[in-house]
């Protein structure tokens, strides 16, 4: 990457684009002038037209010399980028599971869109996907996992209206949040929904409250006008009093730290609480804790699941490149429907499930074939529980342990 970067650079420096126009603006000044001087004497347009020669012949070799090296940029970094990114074929579809199962990706696009905001782009989606089905074929030897999903989670189960309406009240809270540090929609929401963020054992509705009393004490929108600040410091007192009292018996602590810190009012930068009325991150970060918060009671993720199927597709692309290479090489083919070929390294954020890989079979269990724990707590999967029992009593390949089908349990991950 680092030639890339240098290149980068280069084309940076050498491509920018001003100077050219400032020759471009200098002929345009010329051409101008001579069309004032014909109109102003017609007679003198012979003598116009000859002085320009020159001036305007020099105005374009100076243009073409600077484009020169724009162009010579352009190519270098061009260069680059097909080296450092060589342009590989896609892996092939033979064993693509949602192939046959169009509605499931049409109502994934529908909720990324919704979930953008761009509600009018979603619409005009929803139309089209809704006015033209789609007719899948199905690919013979393909994975089929999803046989009951496409008549509960199609396109037709997607209730758009009401999401676009939750989502577009979502996106006018964050603006207020993020854009206006209004905190007020956002803790109007918290009250709101509080029986169920409670529940959930989320702590939203005292951060945002936290984070109200902060904005109030360092000043709100003035935070440099003295007159602003000390009244801010009143209307934050006032903000405690009136709404943390039924926060004591959780948040007791958190109360304490925000109340001790009004002793060093006149220093809080340099105050142990320096963290607390100067953190630069907070905004966002709650603004952040709100999404998932709004998104869960909702009963979504966080991410869009496109987004995140998306990057991790493309994170696993070039290990699939390569494993594809060598399968045509060896003449071999993909024969696992349930787990990928080989172990495909993605970020501790893309970890949502459990994986648990049988120490007899090597292979990882699935619905139909779920782990299964033994009376001596050793775990294997129930194929190879079968196979190694064969109706009788039998021993845990782990330990001297003897047990029976019927006694072992299964796991749920």
């Amino acid at each position: 990457m680092e030639a890339l970067l240098e290149e980068h650079e280069k084309l940076s420096r050498k491509g920018n684009l001003s100077k050219s126009i400032d020759d471009i603006q200098k002929t345009i000044d010329l051409l101008m002038k001579a069309r004032e001087a014909i109109a102003s004497n017609p007679n003198s347009a012979s003598i116009s037209l000859a002085r320009l020669q020159n001036p305007v012949k020099q105005s374009f070799e100076a243009v073409n010399i600077d484009l020169k090296e724009v162009y010579k940029g352009l190519g270098n970094y061009t260069k680059a980028l097909d080296k450092k990114l060589k342009d590989k074929p896609l892996p092939t579809t033979d064993y693509d599971a949602l192939s046959s199962h169009p509605a499931l990706i049409n109502r994934a696009i529908a909720m990324h869109l919704l979930r953008e905001g761009q509600f009018s782009v979603a619409s005009t989606f929803l139309t089209d996907a809704t006015n033209n089905p789609p007719h899948p074929n199905p690919q013979s030897g393909a994975p089929n996992p999803y046989t009951n999903l496409e008549h509960n989670l199609g396109i037709d189960s997607l209730n758009s209206e009401a999401l676009r309406k939750q989502f577009a009240n979502m996106y006018h809270i964050l603006h207020e949040l993020k854009n206006e540090r209004n905190l007020l929609p956002a803790i109007g929401w918290a009250r709101e929904n509080g029986e169920q963020l409670e529940e959930r054992g989320s702590n939203l509705e005292f951060e945002l409250g936290k984070l109200q009393f902060v904005w109030l004490f360092t000043g709100g929108l003035n935070p440099n006008d003295s007159g602003s600040l000390l009244q801010g410091q009143q209307q934050a007192l006032q903000y405690a009093r009136r709404e943390f009292a039924h926060f004591q018996g959780r948040y007791l602590r958190e109360i304490q730290q925000l109340s001790g810190a009004m002793a060093f009012c006149p220093n809080l930068a340099e105050s142990p609480y320096r963290r607390i009325f100067h953190n630069e991150d907070a905004w966002e970060d709650l603004a952040t804790s709100f999404t998932r918060e709004f998104c869960s009671l909702l009963g979504l993720s966080a991410d869009s699941p496109l987004y995140i199927a998306a990057t991790a597709g493309a994170i696993a692309l070039p290990t699939l490149l390569k494993l594809q290479t060598i399968m045509k090489e060896k003449r071999t083919e993909w024969t696992t429907q349930h787990e990928l070929p080989v172990e495909i390294p993605l970020p501790p954020a893309y970890h949502f499930h459990s994986i648990f890989v049988c120490p007899v079979s090597k292979e990882q269990t699935t619905d139909e074939n779920p782990p299964m724990m033994m009376p001596c707590g050793h775990v294997v999967a129930h194929e190879s529980l079968v196979r190694l029992s064969k109706g009788s009593r039998f021993k845990c390949p782990y330990c001297p342990s003897e047990s029976r089908l019927e006694d072992a349990k299964k796991l749920f991950m």
